[in-house]
């Protein structure tokens, strides 16, 4: 019998036309058609994106109210809503500048405390999300489910305890790109660090990993690992974006590879993402491919024609749709994908505890 907490609570959603919030009357938009049944579409398989890092503006920039169209920052609680995102995850991940060695700890701290102020800030639209169950309860109830990380993995400093300590404090996700751990092989403490987020249920994200340690971290784990902001190397050979041999390592694995919207990443149209989306559909299968936009900076960042913030969502399905993808792959894409690789993480967790105390 089907999970109760997975059936939709159905939202409307506002097609992205020309004259939406946030919408550009640019070339090559979908038809107005492909625009309403991709509306419907999202308002029972709404996005779960997974990336945004808005927590650190609003750090840096704390004037922004995000309750109302702000437009000195690429994302609000409306064009959320227009976009049709069910569920985000918030980057806790700083940039490399503001991250100092000594500090990486206690940044990350202050980090998870403003992610937890945003929610306190805006309950009637945000609420924190620990689990999968929570995912699809969020959406029921007409709230964007919540998911704090990934936090960077410099931050356990040889320590498993201080994994746990983020775990407590509500972490779902860490990012080990660039730690000793994991660069040139897995040592024994990565190893480690691998059994213990499988066992607690945390997702590794391998973005701005090596394609060699992206693939030696995706055969260690026995859940999913995701990779959280992406585009495909074979179609742009930016270091951020993930090689075929890649993608090959994530559909052994049942993990996900989500699409950034970064110009720099993808190119700078919404057809060069859509591209992109079906690369990975198309070396990884349909259940591995995400979206993982990127969103929640202030005016600057360059971003493809049509997808400059949140409530441009409706007019990449559209496009997809217009491709010829099917309805169910479709879903799987904006939702369903993200749900499972939670569901099957807190699965292998429970099967790790049980093994524990057998």
């Amino acid at each position: 019998m089907a999970d109760l907490q997975d059936e939709p609570h159905t939202s409307p959603v506002t097609p992205a036309g020309p004259g939406s919030l946030g919408a550009e009357d640019v070339p090559g938009t979908p038809s107005q058609g492909a625009l309403e049944r991709a509306a419907a579409l999202l308002s029972v398989h709404p996005v779960a994106d997974g990336c945004n890092t808005l927590v650190w503006t609003l750090r840096e920039s704390p004037y922004h109210d995000i309750e109302t169209s702000d437009t000195g920052v690429d994302t609000d609680i409306p064009r959320l809503r227009a976009g049709g995102v069910g569920a985000q995850f918030w980057s806790l991940l700083m940039p490399r500048e503001a991250a100092a060695a000594d500090r990486v700890v206690s940044d990350t701290l202050e980090q998870i405390d403003a992610a937890l102020a945003l929610m306190r800030r805006y309950p009637d639209s945000l609420c924190l999300a620990l689990t999968a169950d929570d995912l699809a309860d969020a959406r029921n109830r007409g709230r964007i489910a919540s998911f704090l990380g990934p936090v960077p993995g410099r931050t356990l400093t040889d320590s498993l305890g201080a994994l746990r300590a983020f775990h407590a404090l509500g972490v779902r996700i860490l990012a080990p790109a660039g730690v000793p751990w994991a660069m040139e092989g897995l040592t024994a403490f990565g190893h480690e660090v691998v059994r213990e987020m499988n066992r607690l249920a945390m997702l590794l994200d391998l973005t701005g990993c090596p394609p060699a340690a992206a693939c030696q971290l995706a055969a260690a784990s026995k859940a999913p690992v995701i990779i959280s902001q992406t585009a495909a190397a074979a179609l742009n050979p930016h270091p951020a974006n993930v090689t075929d041999e890649v993608l090959l390592a994530l559909r052994a694995a049942n993990g996900l590879a989500m699409i950034s919207f970064d110009t720099a990443l993808t190119g700078d149209s919404l057809h060069a993402v859509a591209d992109h989306v079906e690369h990975v559909r198309a070396v990884a299968g349909p259940h591995c491919v995400g979206l993982g936009a990127g969103f929640g900076a202030e005016p600057g960042i360059p971003r493809p024609m049509g997808l400059t913030d949140p409530s441009g969502y409706p007019r990449l399905v559209a496009e997809l749709l217009e491709r010829g993808w099917p309805e169910t792959d479709l879903a799987l894409l904006t939702w369903g994908n993200a749900q499972r690789v939670l569901r099957d993480a807190e699965f292998t967790a429970r099967a790790a505890q049980h093994r524990r105390t057998a």
